[in-house]
């Protein structure tokens, strides 16, 4: 088997909530950063397979679009290509989840955009909830090399405790040796705006191969449903301390927002 780009990172997810109530967690948890076009290389492994069940598995359905089980890559080309951003085709490498046992539920997936140098252009937030609709924020990288650094404001409802009219600044540490995606909350986009949530995922690199995986099962034993069933247990306490269920927009479903190469933001909804 050739040598491969795709990884795993191990590491910690932690949130905290500043306001109206203050809530913290941390949770072991690993991530699988997949060269999209290593997909079919990653399916001769014998615990992984693509778009088939397996102890692990990668869904393209579960991405993009949502619309179709094959070719996420060239969904993503497209859109890039779309967006304004052809140089950023290169490579494309998926931050997220895999399927353990046939589930996974991503909150977050991130996509690393590369141009034919290897210099990250674009970043890609896949944002989902448990309503079943879906985010992408599409965002340049800018001239940035060890850390990339912009915002957004938010387009998709999430929790149920945390309004919509909010903003998000993101601190990226893109994956090497290691990797980190850290996202600050607040009630606007100014500098000096006062934070209601800070959440991070950091991680540390590890090879992808049937040993790993193998080490990430007994590890990690059904994380993937932990996560779900994380995201239930932390939303109870917060309703038992009281906070406010904020309304839904029970229409939206897929959509899109971006930043032009001029600077200008846009959004679509797919």
């Amino acid at each position: 088997m050739v040598d491969l780009n795709s990884c795993i990172y191990q590491g910690h997810v932690m949130h905290h909530r500043f306001s109206p109530a203050k809530h913290r967690f941390i949770y072991r948890v690993f991530s699988c950063c997949i060269d999209l076009d290593e997909l079919p290389w990653l399916d001769q492994l014998k615990l992984f397979s693509l778009n088939s069940f397996n102890l692990f598995s990668f869904h393209e359905k579960d991405y993009g679009s949502g619309r179709e089980e094959g070719n996420l890559v060239g969904y993503i080309r497209s859109l890039l290509i779309k967006r304004g951003y052809p140089s950023a085709t290169h490579r494309i490498k998926l931050l997220c989840y895999p399927r353990i046992l046939g589930y996974a539920f991503n909150p977050l997936s991130v996509y690393f955009c590369y141009n034919a140098e290897e210099k990250l252009e674009v970043i890609l937030y896949e944002v989902s909830n448990t309503f079943g609709s879906r985010h992408t924020y599409l965002l340049p990288a800018g001239d940035s090399i060890d850390v990339v650094r912009h915002g957004c404001n938010k387009k998709l409802y999430v929790s149920p405790f945390m309004p919509m009219d909010t903003a998000y600044s993101f601190r990226i540490q893109p994956p090497t040796k290691k990797v980190a995606v850290c996202i600050r909350q607040s009630n606007s986009n100014a500098v000096d705006s006062h934070p209601i949530l800070h959440a991070t995922f950091t991680g540390s690199h590890s090879t992808l191969n049937d040993l790993s995986l193998l080490k990430m099962l007994i590890k990690y034993p059904l994380m993937t449903l932990k996560v779900m069933g994380g995201i239930h247990w932390e939303a109870l306490k917060l309703w038992r301390k009281k906070l406010k269920i904020q309304p839904r927009d029970k229409n939206r479903t897929l959509s899109i927002s971006w930043q032009d190469k001029s600077g200008v933001s846009h959004h679509e909804s797919l």
